[in-house]
């Protein structure tokens, strides 16, 4: 819950703004209505000071030209975009550090039917186009304020040749359960080994309550659940004192928790920094026992000249192997996706 919500002119001027206004106000939060449309006020003394402010504050807003241009993001999905900007988590190894500018307020945009509406652009005829909407955001985690996760799988619900991508870190479902999605959204949780989760997860659903979370999702709509076909991020893939029991108790879990058939699959990400987010991660949580070492790192460069610090060739073949070997022996009807 936002300790306080800002909605501008434009925003307002939104039939999905006023819905949005509807829900907050129905949980009796502090609202504020801009004079104009920018974000002021948001800056404190120090970064960390910015970052507690900007946490706490929900900003309704509308998304502008630039983002209705939608970017690939493979491998995660064909095409990125964007309901929201910003996270209710405090995660502290966070991949939102360094790729949006100014300070960390959660931005809603109000003009959902519009960007909804842009996605046809991008279709592909003769073939499933895939849309990630998870990357800016969590968009469960907001889900109670904004309604905006459900237009999505209701809008995915209706097409013919798109599906919807969506992964979280919260487990507030029960809206979701009984909405027409088609099969054409799978609803991922992020989960990771207790030691990363119980560390450096602030602000989140616990792991086994996402994973009981992304049982009702998957479960078949006759038995109470939302029949969708889902998945799991395990993100970010860190080598800790004894990962392999750590990470073995986790599958342990997810087994769990997904005892019956089900449309299910696997994604790896492992660690990985670059010197923008660690500059930023650091100023944001300065008491991290995060291990950012670069000495310990070997350095990747993208195609644009962006460097990026990830494990070293041993310790990634050796994570790499392990997770690949546990999924196919403990999970053979399920699919990995990717390791990265």
């Amino acid at each position: 819950m936002p300790e306080r919500v800002l909605f501008t002119p434009a925003a307002l001027g939104e039939d999905w703004g006023q819905q949005i206004l509807a829900r907050v106000q129905s949980l009796n939060l502090p609202i504020e209505e801009l004079s104009q449309n920018r974000l002021k006020g948001l800056r404190g003394e120090s970064e960390r000071d910015t970052y507690n402010i900007a946490k706490r504050t929900l900003a309704v807003v509308t998304a502008p030209p630039s983002s209705f241009k939608l970017s690939p993001i493979p491998p995660s999905a064909d095409w990125q975009f964007h309901i929201a900007e910003g996270c209710p988590a405090h995660c502290q190894y966070c991949y939102l550090a360094g790729s949006l500018s100014g300070p960390p307020v959660i931005r809603v945009f109000a003009n959902l039917p519009q960007i909804l509406e842009n996605l046809a652009n991008y279709e592909q005829q003769g073939k499933t186009t895939t849309f990630e909407v998870s990357c800016y955001t969590d968009p469960l985690g907001i889900e109670h304020l904004t309604g905006s996760l459900a237009e999505c799988i209701r809008y995915f619900g209706t097409r013919t040749n798109a599906h919807l991508r969506w992964v979280s870190k919260f487990d507030a479902v029960d809206g979701l359960l009984d909405l027409p999605h088609n099969g054409n959204t799978r609803c991922r949780m992020s989960v990771n080994a207790a030691p990363i989760s119980g560390k450096f997860e602030g602000g989140t659903a616990s792991v086994a309550s996402r994973l009981n979370a992304l049982r009702r999702l998957a479960l078949p709509q006759e038995r109470g659940g939302g029949g969708y076909p889902v998945g799991l991020v395990i993100a970010p893939i860190m080598p800790i004192d004894d990962w392999q029991m750590h990470y073995s108790r986790l599958f342990d879990q997810i087994n769990e928790a997904l005892d019956f058939d089900c449309n299910f699959t696997f994604e790896l990400i492992s660690h990985r920094f670059t010197p923008g987010s660690k500059e930023v991660l650091q100023a944001w949580y300065p008491q991290s026992k995060l291990e950012m070492d670069e000495a310990k790192r070997s350095v990747k460069r993208n195609k644009f000249g962006g460097t990026k610090y990830v494990y070293e060739k041993d310790t990634m073949k050796a994570l790499r192997s392990f997770f690949e070997s546990e999924i196919s022996r403990r999970f053979p009807n399920a699919e990995t996706l990717y390791w990265t």
